[in-house]
C-alpha cells in the first residue's frame, strides 16, 4: 500500500469514530464547540501517534481513552455548565428583565446528526437520545469529572466496568464505587426527561403542528392550550426563567412582542424536537434568525422551551440559513 493510501485509509479509521465521539464529549463538557475542539483534538492525537497504536485494545477504546484525557483537561479549569433553572428561581413576569451571562456559563443545545450516529437496534437509539436530552446533560455537571466519565461510559456506552477500569487505569473496585455515588448524585437532581416517542408518533407530531400554528399565528389563547400550566420557558444567554402558560404568554404578548409574525423551522437538537425560529426583519423583507428553539414534550402537552438566543454561533451549527423569504413556510 502506498503511503498516500495508507495515510487515506487512517483518515477514514478516524474519521468513522467522529459522530460517537462528539457526543460522548458533548456528554462530558456541556459545550457544542468545545466537544468538537475535543475531538479534533482527540483525532489529531491519535493522527500522531498511530503509529504506537499497538492493537492491544480496539481503535475504538484507544480513541475514547485519549478522548477522556482531553475532555479531563479540559474540566480542571473548573467551569460546570448549567441551565438558567439551575441556578436561580423562576422570575414572575412582572419583574422580568433580561440580563446576559458569559456564554461558558450555559448548557448548549447540539443538532442530533453531530451527537448521535446511526445505529439499528431501537433500544439502543432510544437510550443515545435520552442520554443527550438537555436535563440529562445539565444533571452531569452535577458529577466530578471522573464519575462523569464513569456513569457514560457505564450506562449509556454499556461498557463493562472491567473495560472502564483499564480505560481511566484503577480498578473495577474503583469504577463501580464511582458509578454508585454518581447514580446517587443523580437521583438527588430533576433530570425528568421528556417523553418524546421516537420517532414522533402521529399525536405528538400534531400537538407539534398545533404548537407551529399558534406560534406563528402569535395565538395566545392557542399557545395556552398546549402548553402545561406549569411549562418552563428559558433563554440563554439571559438567566431569566419563566415558569407557568400565563406568565410565558404574558412575556410573548410584552418583551417578547417583536416576535409576532415569525416563522419557525422544523429541525432536531438534543434528541427532541426543535425549531429554528425566524423573526420578520426590522430592516426589510423576509426573516432573520432569532433563536434555536429545543421542545419538550410530556403527556400530551410542551413542557418546555429553551430558546437559544445566539444564533451567529446555533444557526451555521445546525447549517440553517441566515435569511427566510417572505414566502417562506414552516
Amino acid at each position: 500500500m502506498s503511503d498516500q493510501a495508507a495515510t487515506a485509509e487512517i483518515d477514514s479509521r478516524l474519521e468513522g469514530h467522529r459522530v460517537e465521539l462528539t457526543g460522548y464529549c458533548y456528554r462530558m463538557l456541556g459545550s457544542a464547540f468545545e466537544a468538537e475542539d475535543a475531538v479534533q483534538d482527540t483525532l489529531v492525537r491519535a493522527w500522531r501517534n498511530f503509529d504506537k497504536f499497538e492493537g492491544r485494545s480496539s481503535l475504538r477504546s484507544w480513541l475514547y481513552r485519549i478522548a477522556t484525557n482531553v475532555c479531563l483537561d479540559m474540566l480542571n479549569a473548573g467551569n460546570k455548565r448549567a441551565r438558567p433553572v439551575d441556578l436561580t428561581g423562576p422570575t414572575p413576569l412582572a419583574q422580568a428583565a433580561l440580563n446576559p451571562l458569559p456564554e461558558n456559563t450555559w448548557l448548549e443545545p447540539m443538532p442530533d446528526g453531530r451527537i448521535l450516529p446511526s445505529v439499528a437496534d431501537p433500544a439502543e437509539a432510544a437510550v443515545a437520545k435520552e442520554s443527550v436530552r438537555l436535563a440529562f446533560v445539565a444533571a452531569l455537571q452535577h458529577l466530578p469529572p471522573k464519575q462523569r466519565a464513569v456513569l457514560i461510559l457505564r450506562e449509556v456506552l454499556a461498557w463493562k466496568a472491567s473495560e472502564v477500569a483499564e480505560l481511566l487505569d484503577t480498578s473495577v473496585a474503583s469504577v463501580n464505587s464511582a458509578l454508585q455515588r454518581a447514580r446517587a448524585t443523580l437521583s438527588d437532581t430533576d433530570n425528568a426527561a421528556p417523553d418524546t416517542a421516537n420517532p414522533l408518533d402521529e399525536e405528538q407530531r400534531k400537538l407539534l403542528d398545533r404548537y407551529v400554528a399558534a406560534f406563528e399565528g402569535y395565538d395566545m389563547a392557542a399557545l395556552t392550550a398546549l402548553l402545561h400550566e406549569d411549562a418552563v420557558m428559558t433563554m440563554p444567554p439571559f438567566d431569566l426563567w419563566l415558569r407557568g402558560h400565563d406568565d410565558i404568554t404574558g412575556f410573548m404578548l410584552s418583551i417578547g412582542a417583536s416576535c409576532a409574525g415569525s416563522r419557525l423551522v422544523a429541525t432536531e437538537a438534543n434528541g427532541t424536537p426543535a425549531f429554528a425560529h425566524y423573526k420578520p426583519n426590522p430592516d426589510g423583507p423576509g426573516f432573520v434568525p432569532w433563536a434555536v428553539q429545543v421542545i419538550d414534550i410530556s403527556d400530551g402537552v410542551i413542557t418546555g422551551m429553551h430558546c437559544f438566543l445566539d444564533t451567529p454561533r446555533w444557526f451555521p451549527l445546525f447549517g440553517l440559513p441566515d435569511h427566510l423569504d417572505d414566502d417562506a413556510v414552516s
